[in-house]
């Protein structure tokens, strides 16, 4: 307990560099953009006098580093500004599009997590059957096919024409069908997101698997009676994963990332739908807010999983 006490101690007071870091280079890559919010709220035929002013009157002329402590002064009072016109704050928008990418991405990496956790361990207790022969095929496959391209196949397979088995239409049917709707609803984006993600995990886990069936404590505790079942779902499986949680923490960014393009093919109004809206309207308050929220959510899940590999894995104490 004292060894996870000073692992979140360590990992919460580097929190706040870590935000910095992210605030700073966000800033920075949406600020060295050529597209002008001006011109974008204004339309192209405003002058340039128009635009000067509407910019001043924004700050928007400042020096960079006075933009961005002003910028930062309102981060810490949890204001990320407003949109352009018609303007809303930007902090409401993400907190209404959050839960959506949110859902999305924690009903992938469910997903991922009990698919790679079935077909990893049946393929290491059949190494080099036909068992695992056709678990590799799949799961390379799988890593080959990128998200975007499987939920179009989605799409063809199972929701197309209208009335087919899934909707595709956003989450109305959340609306009018409860949690069962929002099941439906959610079914092919997860699908789409999981899937490529499980086929690598797979691996990882099969991996893991195979190292620790070789140990030597697993012939001990077979060759003293204790039965194959038992060794594997006490031991083996805890001790194996240790690696995949840990790429596992990794693989959620990617997961966040992907949700983004998911959404958009989807219909459904996340946090993909405010970047998106964002870039094309060269509305940079809207992209810095959205990046930045899955950024913090993106490093608050690797404090997890760090928090989860110590609590898998007790014996570890240099953390």
């Amino acid at each position: 307990m004292t060894t996870l006490f000073r692992l979140l101690g360590r990992r919460l007071a580097a929190l706040p560099f870590m935000l910095l870091g992210v605030t700073i280079m966000v800033f920075i890559v949406l600020s060295v953009v050529p597209a002008d919010r001006a011109t974008a709220v204004l339309g192209p035929e405003a002058t340039e006098e128009m635009k000067h002013a509407w910019r001043e009157e924004r700050g928007l002329n400042d020096p960079l580093i006075v933009q961005f402590f002003r910028y930062l002064g309102g981060l810490l009072r949890l204001d990320f500004g407003v949109t352009n016109p018609p303007e809303e704050s930007v902090a409401t928008k993400i907190a209404a599009a959050f839960p959506v990418t949110l859902q999305l991405t924690l009903l992938g990496v469910l997903l991922a997590v009990v698919l790679s956790l079935i077909l990893g361990v049946l393929g290491a207790l059949y190494r080099d059957k036909w068992p695992d022969q056709v678990i590799r095929i799949f799961s390379i496959a799988a890593i080959a096919t990128p998200s975007f391209w499987l939920a179009i196949l989605l799409i063809q397979w199972f929701a197309l024409p209208e009335g087919s088995l899934f909707p595709t239409g956003g989450l109305a049917w959340a609306d009018q069908y409860g949690f069962v709707g929002w099941l439906y609803a959610m079914a092919l984006p997860a699908l789409a997101l999981g899937i490529p993600v499980s086929a690598s995990l797979i691996r990882v886990v099969r991996t893991s698997m195979v190292e620790e069936l070789d140990r030597d404590y697993v012939r001990t505790a077979i060759g003293n009676g204790v039965p194959y079942r038992t060794v594997v779902a006490r031991n083996v499986l805890r001790n194996a994963l240790v690696t995949p949680v840990t790429v596992l923490g990794l693989r959620v960014g990617y997961l966040l990332g992907g949700a983004v393009v998911i959404e958009k093919i989807f219909s459904l109004n996340g946090m993909g739908d405010l970047i998106v809206t964002g870039l094309t309207t060269s509305d940079t308050n809207l992209v810095q807010g959205a990046v930045l929220a899955i950024a913090v959510a993106f490093v608050l899940v690797n404090i997890l999983v760090d928090v989860l590999y110590l609590l898998i894995n007790p014996r570890i104490r240099t953390v």
